[in-house]
């Protein structure tokens, strides 16, 4: 059910391109432009939903279910549609964080419509939009199920309490990937990378807001309340790392070619991804290091001026219902957000369905969940430091 990770992808959990949107603001700012703020008395418009049963939809290519003869279709949608007599316009238009921040923010500052009713994002960057105030707040009234099965581990991230204007899609984990049979032992810390027997068979990814967390668990780092000085010597411990040879490359995506062709014996990488390698490659393995892993998520936002703001909280609710949940999971093999899904697949009579149930990188068991946390994202104030250091670091 699930589609290979070959055919996948590279841009949805992507490198941050030099300074980002970070930077547009505030090369905007200095030129004089307004403010790129909105109060939230300006962030609504007349909601047609009553009148007008339809909504737009921005996603990441092949981020929902697909019908395996018919890949137009997607099962989930329609019956989203049957159920309520909503039309979802989906558009898979989202191929990078920082540029789509780029397509829509000048319609936002200028308080214009977007065009689009719900969008995902990286958590990262929607932490930008709730901070710019370009989102509105959902009214939890239409979304029993989200109050009631979002997991708990996801509930109330440091960009926004309570999870007022985000609702997770899809998360992951950024953990530790290495191939078991090559390597000849096992990896437990973030420190086993720097053994001798790794040497230059070791990638970092090279996005700021995708590496720096890993690796200040690494360190014993809560990263829910990381300071500055955290950052700076996880650089200075990277820098020296590459003065040493240490670490091959640092990459996107792509890291996954280097794990498979042996090259690399061991990465930083995402769940999501180790989950298709193993289907290929069982001695492939993935750690939540004792120390902890970074627990990720893409999020569905309305954005200011939606025309059907109702509409799409409707369909955000649907997707919390365990039965489509469970659908969804099975076929994009992300950490699901509504654990009580993990039943509902548990009793399916396809085996390979049931066995999706007890997938750690699907369903964290217990331990695991204990050593996940969502670290704090990098503010505005930050951004343009420590991105000019990371990518320095990185070579972009």
């Amino acid at each position: 059910m699930s589609l290979p990770r070959s055919t996948m992808p590279v841009a949805r959990r992507t490198l941050l391109r030099a300074l980002g949107g970070g930077a547009l603001l505030g090369g905007l700012a200095g030129c004089g432009v307004p403010a790129a703020y909105v109060a939230p008395g300006d962030r609504a418009a007349a909601d047609l939903s009553g009148s007008d049963k339809r909504l737009t939809w921005a996603n990441w290519p092949l981020y929902i279910d697909t019908d395996d003869d018919d890949t137009t279709e997607r099962p989930t949608l329609k019956a989203f549609g049957k159920q309520t007599g909503i039309s979802v316009d989906y558009v898979e238009e989202i191929n990078d964080n920082d540029e789509f921040f780029g397509k829509i923010s000048p319609a936002l500052m200028n308080h214009q419509s977007t065009g689009r009713d719900l969008i995902v994002i990286s958590d990262w960057m929607c932490a930008r939009f709730v901070r710019l105030g370009w989102v509105q707040e959902m009214d939890r009234a239409r979304q029993p199920r989200v109050a009631k099965y979002l997991d708990p581990l996801l509930r109330s991230p440091a960009f926004d309490p309570g999870r007022r204007f985000t609702v997770p899609w899809q998360s992951g984990i950024t953990g530790i990937a290495y191939d078991r049979r090559r390597l000849g032992r096992e990896i437990r810390q973030v420190s086993d990378l720097w053994a001798d027997d790794l040497k230059g068979r070791v990638t970092l990814l090279s996005g700021l807001d995708e590496s720096f967390a890993l690796l200040m668990q690494g360190n014993g780092v809560d990263v829910t309340r990381w300071t500055a000085d955290d950052f700076h010597t996880v650089c200075d411990q990277v820098e020296k790392y590459v003065h040493q040879g240490r670490i091959r490359r640092f990459t996107g995506n792509d890291y996954t070619k280097d794990l498979v062709s042996g090259d690399v014996l061991a990465c930083q990488a995402y769940s999501g991804d180790v989950i298709q390698l193993q289907a290929d490659n069982p001695d492939i393995r993935f750690v939540v290091p004792e120390s902890g892993a970074e627990l990720w998520s893409d999020s569905l936002m309305i954005p200011n001026l939606a025309r059907h703001k109702a509409n799409a909280e409707r369909l955000i609710d649907f997707y919390y219902d365990p039965e489509v949940a469970a659908e969804l999971a099975a076929w994009v093999n992300y950490v699901c957000p509504v654990p009580a899904a993990q039943e509902v697949l548990a009793a399916s009579d396809d085996e390979d369905t049931a066995a999706l149930a007890e997938n750690p990188l699907i369903f964290p068991d217990a331990t695991m969940r204990k050593r996940l946390a969502i670290a704090r994202d990098i503010t505005s104030a930050e951004r343009m430091e420590f991105a000019k250091r990371w990518n320095t670091i990185v070579g972009l």
